[in-house]
Protein backbone atom coordinates (compact mmCIF):
# COMPACT_ATOMS: atom_id res chain seq x y z
CA UNK A 1 0.00 0.00 0.00
CA UNK A 2 3.02 2.35 1.15
CA UNK A 3 5.23 1.75 -2.01
CA UNK A 4 1.59 2.37 -4.46
CA UNK A 5 0.52 5.47 -3.14
CA UNK A 6 4.23 6.57 -2.98
CA UNK A 7 4.40 5.51 -6.54
CA UNK A 8 1.20 7.56 -7.07
CA UNK A 9 2.68 10.79 -5.47
CA UNK A 10 5.54 10.44 -8.19
CA UNK A 11 3.19 9.35 -10.83
CA UNK A 12 1.16 12.64 -10.97
CA UNK A 13 4.46 14.91 -10.52
CA UNK A 14 6.05 13.11 -13.46
CA UNK A 15 2.57 13.59 -15.64
CA UNK A 16 2.73 17.24 -14.45
CA UNK A 17 5.82 18.00 -15.24
CA UNK A 18 5.07 16.22 -19.14
CA UNK A 19 1.90 18.18 -18.92
CA UNK A 20 4.15 21.78 -18.14
CA UNK A 21 6.63 21.46 -20.47
CA UNK A 22 5.76 23.92 -22.57
CA UNK A 23 5.76 26.88 -19.53
CA UNK A 24 8.85 27.41 -18.69
CA UNK A 25 7.83 28.52 -15.37
CA UNK A 26 5.16 25.82 -14.58
CA UNK A 27 7.89 23.92 -15.57
CA UNK A 28 10.65 25.14 -13.15
CA UNK A 29 8.82 25.07 -10.14
CA UNK A 30 7.61 21.11 -11.06
CA UNK A 31 10.78 20.19 -11.36
CA UNK A 32 11.43 21.92 -7.86
CA UNK A 33 8.61 20.05 -6.44
CA UNK A 34 9.52 16.94 -7.76
CA UNK A 35 12.75 16.62 -5.86
CA UNK A 36 10.39 17.98 -2.48
CA UNK A 37 8.15 15.50 -3.16
CA UNK A 38 11.04 12.82 -3.45
CA UNK A 39 12.61 14.03 -0.08
CA UNK A 40 8.94 13.64 1.51
CA UNK A 41 8.61 10.23 0.21
CA UNK A 42 11.70 9.59 1.97
CA UNK A 43 10.18 10.74 5.25
CA UNK A 44 7.35 8.45 4.79
CA UNK A 45 9.43 5.56 3.87
CA UNK A 46 11.45 6.19 7.17
CA UNK A 47 8.07 6.40 9.08
CA UNK A 48 7.55 2.98 7.54
CA UNK A 49 9.84 1.37 8.77
CA UNK A 50 9.89 2.71 12.57
CA UNK A 51 6.06 0.64 11.70
CA UNK A 52 4.40 4.34 11.10
CA UNK A 53 1.97 5.07 8.28
CA UNK A 54 1.94 8.60 6.61
CA UNK A 55 -0.29 9.26 4.34
CA UNK A 56 0.92 11.57 0.69
CA UNK A 57 -2.21 13.39 0.94
CA UNK A 58 -4.70 15.39 3.49
CA UNK A 59 -7.76 17.60 2.64
CA UNK A 60 -8.69 20.21 4.31
CA UNK A 61 -11.62 21.85 4.65
CA UNK A 62 -10.82 25.60 5.30
CA UNK A 63 -13.91 27.04 5.69
CA UNK A 64 -18.08 26.08 6.29
CA UNK A 65 -19.50 29.21 3.92
CA UNK A 66 -20.26 29.01 0.52
CA UNK A 67 -22.07 31.81 -1.58
CA UNK A 68 -23.24 29.02 -4.27
CA UNK A 69 -26.45 26.68 -3.45
CA UNK A 70 -25.54 23.64 -5.70
CA UNK A 71 -28.39 21.32 -6.71
CA UNK A 72 -27.36 17.83 -4.96
CA UNK A 73 -24.54 19.60 -2.38
CA UNK A 74 -23.47 16.44 -0.19
CA UNK A 75 -21.63 19.40 1.97
CA UNK A 76 -25.00 21.30 2.73
CA UNK A 77 -27.12 18.11 3.28
CA UNK A 78 -24.16 17.17 6.15
CA UNK A 79 -24.96 20.55 7.22
CA UNK A 80 -20.87 20.95 6.84
CA UNK A 81 -21.80 24.21 4.79
CA UNK A 82 -23.32 26.65 5.41
CA UNK A 83 -24.05 30.47 4.49
CA UNK A 84 -22.67 32.56 7.22
CA UNK A 85 -19.17 31.64 8.82
CA UNK A 86 -19.50 29.95 12.53
CA UNK A 87 -17.31 31.23 14.92
CA UNK A 88 -15.80 28.57 15.61
CA UNK A 89 -13.70 27.78 12.68
CA UNK A 90 -9.82 27.46 12.59
CA UNK A 91 -7.88 30.19 12.20
CA UNK A 92 -5.07 31.18 10.11
CA UNK A 93 -2.57 30.45 12.61
CA UNK A 94 -4.13 27.00 13.31
CA UNK A 95 -4.19 26.37 9.12
CA UNK A 96 -0.20 27.67 9.22
CA UNK A 97 0.47 25.56 12.24
CA UNK A 98 -1.21 22.11 10.73
CA UNK A 99 0.24 22.71 7.06
CA UNK A 100 4.14 23.37 9.06
CA UNK A 101 3.34 19.52 10.66
CA UNK A 102 2.08 18.83 7.38
CA UNK A 103 5.33 19.19 5.67
CA UNK A 104 7.76 18.22 8.24
CA UNK A 105 6.29 14.49 7.93
CA UNK A 106 5.89 14.39 4.20
CA UNK A 107 2.53 15.24 3.34
CA UNK A 108 3.34 15.89 -0.59
CA UNK A 109 -0.48 17.47 -1.40
CA UNK A 110 -2.84 19.38 0.85
CA UNK A 111 -6.39 19.65 -0.92
CA UNK A 112 -8.06 23.03 -0.08
CA UNK A 113 -11.78 22.99 -0.12
CA UNK A 114 -14.60 24.19 2.24
CA UNK A 115 -17.04 25.62 1.91
CA UNK A 116 -15.66 28.23 -0.40
CA UNK A 117 -12.16 27.85 0.31
CA UNK A 118 -11.24 31.19 -1.46
CA UNK A 119 -13.52 33.01 1.14
CA UNK A 120 -10.20 32.10 3.47
CA UNK A 121 -7.46 34.19 1.78
CA UNK A 122 -5.21 34.57 4.99
CA UNK A 123 -5.08 30.45 5.53
CA UNK A 124 -4.51 30.45 1.13
CA UNK A 125 -2.22 32.38 1.50
CA UNK A 126 -0.25 30.76 4.69
CA UNK A 127 -0.19 27.61 2.56
CA UNK A 128 1.33 29.32 -0.16
CA UNK A 129 4.39 29.64 2.12
CA UNK A 130 4.71 25.87 2.72
CA UNK A 131 6.56 25.25 -1.01
CA UNK A 132 7.52 22.07 -0.50
CA UNK A 133 3.27 21.53 -0.40
CA UNK A 134 1.28 21.51 -3.71
CA UNK A 135 -2.16 22.79 -2.99
CA UNK A 136 -5.07 22.14 -5.37
CA UNK A 137 -7.71 24.84 -4.39
CA UNK A 138 -11.09 23.42 -5.33
CA UNK A 139 -13.21 26.99 -6.22
CA UNK A 140 -16.08 27.44 -7.26
CA UNK A 141 -14.82 29.82 -9.25
CA UNK A 142 -16.37 32.80 -8.58
CA UNK A 143 -14.07 34.67 -6.01
CA UNK A 144 -11.45 35.40 -8.68
CA UNK A 145 -9.72 38.72 -8.41
CA UNK A 146 -6.55 40.50 -9.02
CA UNK A 147 -5.01 40.13 -5.59
CA UNK A 148 -5.05 36.27 -6.22
CA UNK A 149 -4.03 36.05 -9.54
CA UNK A 150 -0.81 37.76 -8.09
CA UNK A 151 -0.86 35.24 -5.36
CA UNK A 152 -0.98 32.67 -7.92
CA UNK A 153 1.56 33.69 -10.05
CA UNK A 154 3.76 34.34 -7.09
CA UNK A 155 3.34 31.27 -5.01
CA UNK A 156 3.11 28.47 -7.46
CA UNK A 157 2.73 25.89 -5.21
CA UNK A 158 -1.55 27.24 -5.04
CA UNK A 159 -3.33 25.68 -8.05
CA UNK A 160 -6.95 26.49 -8.29
CA UNK A 161 -9.05 23.83 -9.67
CA UNK A 162 -12.55 25.35 -10.73
CA UNK A 163 -15.34 23.21 -10.21
CA UNK A 164 -17.30 22.69 -13.80
CA UNK A 165 -20.46 20.23 -15.04
CA UNK A 166 -19.44 20.31 -18.80
CA UNK A 167 -21.64 22.71 -21.04
CA UNK A 168 -22.64 26.30 -19.59
CA UNK A 169 -26.11 24.68 -19.61
CA UNK A 170 -25.22 21.66 -17.18
CA UNK A 171 -23.08 24.19 -15.26
CA UNK A 172 -25.70 26.65 -14.70
CA UNK A 173 -28.07 24.02 -14.11
CA UNK A 174 -26.84 23.05 -10.85
CA UNK A 175 -24.36 25.70 -9.71
CA UNK A 176 -26.63 28.97 -10.57
CA UNK A 177 -27.15 30.71 -13.75
CA UNK A 178 -23.91 32.75 -15.10
CA UNK A 179 -21.03 30.54 -13.28
CA UNK A 180 -20.18 28.72 -17.06
CA UNK A 181 -19.24 31.76 -17.98
CA UNK A 182 -17.85 33.01 -14.77
CA UNK A 183 -15.11 30.40 -14.69
CA UNK A 184 -13.84 30.57 -18.67
CA UNK A 185 -13.13 33.78 -17.85
CA UNK A 186 -11.34 32.52 -14.76
CA UNK A 187 -9.55 30.07 -17.08
CA UNK A 188 -8.74 32.42 -20.18
CA UNK A 189 -7.12 34.70 -17.32
CA UNK A 190 -5.04 32.14 -16.16
CA UNK A 191 -3.81 31.35 -19.44
CA UNK A 192 -3.00 34.52 -20.28
CA UNK A 193 -0.79 34.98 -17.09
CA UNK A 194 0.68 31.56 -17.34
CA UNK A 195 -0.81 29.66 -14.31
CA UNK A 196 -1.11 26.28 -13.46
CA UNK A 197 -4.76 25.51 -13.19
CA UNK A 198 -7.01 22.17 -13.31
CA UNK A 199 -10.89 21.36 -13.38
CA UNK A 200 -12.77 19.47 -11.33
CA UNK A 201 -15.88 17.42 -12.63
CA UNK A 202 -18.48 16.13 -10.54
CA UNK A 203 -19.71 13.04 -12.46
CA UNK A 204 -23.74 11.81 -12.63
CA UNK A 205 -25.46 9.44 -15.00
CA UNK A 206 -26.36 12.67 -16.88
CA UNK A 207 -23.23 14.65 -17.61
CA UNK A 208 -20.89 11.29 -17.64
CA UNK A 209 -20.63 10.78 -21.74
CA UNK A 210 -20.44 14.73 -22.26
CA UNK A 211 -17.50 15.45 -19.88
CA UNK A 212 -15.42 12.71 -21.33
CA UNK A 213 -15.95 13.83 -24.45
CA UNK A 214 -13.07 14.71 -26.86
CA UNK A 215 -14.91 18.28 -27.43
CA UNK A 216 -15.10 19.43 -23.91
CA UNK A 217 -11.96 17.88 -22.50
CA UNK A 218 -9.91 19.71 -25.79
CA UNK A 219 -12.10 22.97 -24.58
CA UNK A 220 -10.10 22.84 -21.37
CA UNK A 221 -7.09 21.87 -22.78
CA UNK A 222 -7.10 24.66 -25.35
CA UNK A 223 -7.92 27.41 -22.29
CA UNK A 224 -4.36 25.90 -20.51
CA UNK A 225 -6.01 23.39 -18.27
CA UNK A 226 -3.40 20.75 -16.49
CA UNK A 227 -5.31 18.79 -14.85
CA UNK A 228 -9.19 17.40 -14.67
CA UNK A 229 -10.16 15.43 -11.78
CA UNK A 230 -13.20 13.86 -12.18
CA UNK A 231 -15.29 13.26 -9.03
CA UNK A 232 -17.71 10.93 -9.20
CA UNK A 233 -21.15 12.03 -7.51
CA UNK A 234 -22.12 10.65 -4.11
CA UNK A 235 -25.91 10.49 -3.57
CA UNK A 236 -26.92 12.72 -0.49
CA UNK A 237 -30.90 11.46 -0.56
CA UNK A 238 -33.13 8.65 -2.16
CA UNK A 239 -34.25 10.54 -4.75
CA UNK A 240 -30.64 11.85 -5.71
CA UNK A 241 -29.47 8.38 -5.87
CA UNK A 242 -29.96 7.77 -9.80
CA UNK A 243 -27.46 10.67 -10.13
CA UNK A 244 -24.97 8.01 -9.35
CA UNK A 245 -23.60 6.20 -11.68
CA UNK A 246 -24.54 2.26 -12.75
CA UNK A 247 -21.16 -0.10 -12.63
CA UNK A 248 -21.48 -0.23 -16.67
CA UNK A 249 -21.13 4.21 -16.50
CA UNK A 250 -18.01 3.89 -13.70
CA UNK A 251 -16.06 1.02 -16.22
CA UNK A 252 -16.82 3.53 -19.45
CA UNK A 253 -15.34 6.39 -17.44
CA UNK A 254 -12.43 4.78 -15.98
CA UNK A 255 -11.59 3.49 -19.33
CA UNK A 256 -11.80 6.32 -21.07
CA UNK A 257 -9.69 7.87 -18.17
CA UNK A 258 -7.02 5.46 -18.90
CA UNK A 259 -7.93 6.34 -22.90
CA UNK A 260 -6.44 9.58 -21.98
CA UNK A 261 -4.00 9.36 -19.98
CA UNK A 262 -2.32 7.33 -22.86
CA UNK A 263 -3.27 9.38 -25.28
CA UNK A 264 -2.99 13.06 -24.09
CA UNK A 265 -0.03 13.34 -21.58
CA UNK A 266 -0.30 17.29 -22.06
CA UNK A 267 -3.00 17.19 -19.41
CA UNK A 268 -3.11 15.07 -15.88
CA UNK A 269 -6.41 13.24 -15.70
CA UNK A 270 -7.38 11.66 -12.36
CA UNK A 271 -10.40 10.32 -10.79
CA UNK A 272 -11.93 9.65 -7.65
CA UNK A 273 -12.91 6.99 -6.78
CA UNK A 274 -12.30 5.38 -9.50
CA UNK A 275 -8.10 5.28 -9.17
CA UNK A 276 -8.83 3.02 -5.85
CA UNK A 277 -9.59 0.02 -7.67
CA UNK A 278 -5.60 -0.18 -8.21
CA UNK A 279 -4.98 1.11 -4.39
CA UNK A 280 -6.87 -2.09 -2.51
CA UNK A 281 -9.60 -0.34 -1.71
CA UNK A 282 -10.91 3.21 -0.55
CA UNK A 283 -7.96 5.11 0.64
CA UNK A 284 -9.65 7.27 3.90
CA UNK A 285 -8.95 7.30 7.24
CA UNK A 286 -5.25 7.80 6.87
CA UNK A 287 -4.57 4.34 4.48
CA UNK A 288 -3.95 7.23 1.65
CA UNK A 289 -5.68 10.67 3.05
CA UNK A 290 -7.75 11.92 5.86
CA UNK A 291 -10.03 15.06 6.06
CA UNK A 292 -10.03 17.73 8.40
CA UNK A 293 -12.88 19.79 9.01
CA UNK A 294 -13.40 23.39 9.41
CA UNK A 295 -13.24 23.16 13.00
CA UNK A 296 -10.40 21.08 13.12
CA UNK A 297 -12.09 17.87 13.41
CA UNK A 298 -9.78 14.85 12.09
CA UNK A 299 -12.58 13.00 9.49
CA UNK A 300 -11.94 9.50 7.48
CA UNK A 301 -13.51 11.65 4.85
CA UNK A 302 -15.58 14.95 3.56
CA UNK A 303 -18.04 12.26 2.50
CA UNK A 304 -18.01 11.19 5.91
CA UNK A 305 -17.91 13.61 8.60
CA UNK A 306 -17.46 11.35 11.96
CA UNK A 307 -14.51 12.17 14.03
CA UNK A 308 -13.30 11.66 17.25
CA UNK A 309 -10.60 13.81 17.92
CA UNK A 310 -9.60 17.30 17.21
CA UNK A 311 -6.48 18.18 15.44
CA UNK A 312 -7.15 21.88 17.65
CA UNK A 313 -6.00 19.51 20.62
CA UNK A 314 -3.18 16.96 19.01
CA UNK A 315 -0.87 16.54 16.32
CA UNK A 316 -1.47 15.11 12.95
CA UNK A 317 0.48 12.40 13.64
CA UNK A 318 -1.63 11.45 16.55
CA UNK A 319 -4.95 12.34 14.72
CA UNK A 320 -4.23 9.66 12.66
CA UNK A 321 -3.95 7.15 15.18
CA UNK A 322 -7.18 7.77 16.57
CA UNK A 323 -9.40 4.49 17.54
CA UNK A 324 -12.00 5.49 15.01
CA UNK A 325 -9.33 5.76 12.24
CA UNK A 326 -7.39 2.57 13.69
CA UNK A 327 -10.75 0.71 14.10
CA UNK A 328 -11.54 1.58 9.79
CA UNK A 329 -8.36 0.57 8.91
CA UNK A 330 -8.30 -2.94 10.70
CA UNK A 331 -11.68 -3.99 9.88
CA UNK A 332 -13.03 -4.79 5.86
CA UNK A 333 -15.55 -1.12 5.48
CA UNK A 334 -12.63 0.33 3.62
CA UNK A 335 -12.01 -3.00 1.31
CA UNK A 336 -16.05 -3.33 0.50
CA UNK A 337 -17.78 -2.89 -2.69
CA UNK A 338 -20.34 -0.11 -3.31
CA UNK A 339 -22.42 1.24 -5.54
CA UNK A 340 -22.50 5.43 -4.99
CA UNK A 341 -19.52 7.20 -5.13
CA UNK A 342 -18.23 6.46 -1.78
CA UNK A 343 -18.16 3.44 0.34
CA UNK A 344 -18.17 5.00 3.82
CA UNK A 345 -21.09 7.22 2.75
CA UNK A 346 -22.93 4.15 1.84
CA UNK A 347 -22.03 3.41 5.06
CA UNK A 348 -22.02 5.93 7.17
CA UNK A 349 -24.81 4.19 9.78
CA UNK A 350 -21.88 1.53 10.70
CA UNK A 351 -19.58 4.05 10.87
CA UNK A 352 -21.32 6.05 13.23
CA UNK A 353 -21.94 3.26 15.29
CA UNK A 354 -18.22 2.15 15.27
CA UNK A 355 -17.98 5.41 16.37
CA UNK A 356 -20.32 5.22 19.58
CA UNK A 357 -18.87 2.02 20.52
CA UNK A 358 -16.46 1.48 23.27
CA UNK A 359 -13.28 0.48 21.35
CA UNK A 360 -13.79 3.29 19.01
Amino acid sequence: MQNYLIEGVEGVVAEAIRATRKNPRESAFMLKFAAASRAASKKRRKAEDRGEHIPPFLIASITSRCNLHCAGCYSRCNHATVDAEPTQQLSGEDWRRIFEEADEIGISFILLAGGEPMLRRDVIEAAGERKHILFPIFTNGTFFDERYFELFDKCRNLVPVMSIEGSRALTDSRRGAGIYDRLIANMEACRERGLIFGASVTVTMQNYSEVTSAAFLESLSERGCKAVIFVEYVPVSDESGALALTEDARAVLMSRVAQLREEQPGMVYLAFPGDEKSSGGCIAAGRGFFHINSHGGAEPCPFSPFSDVSVKDTTLREAMQSPLFTALRSGSFLLDDHEGGCVLYEKRDQVAALLAAPSA
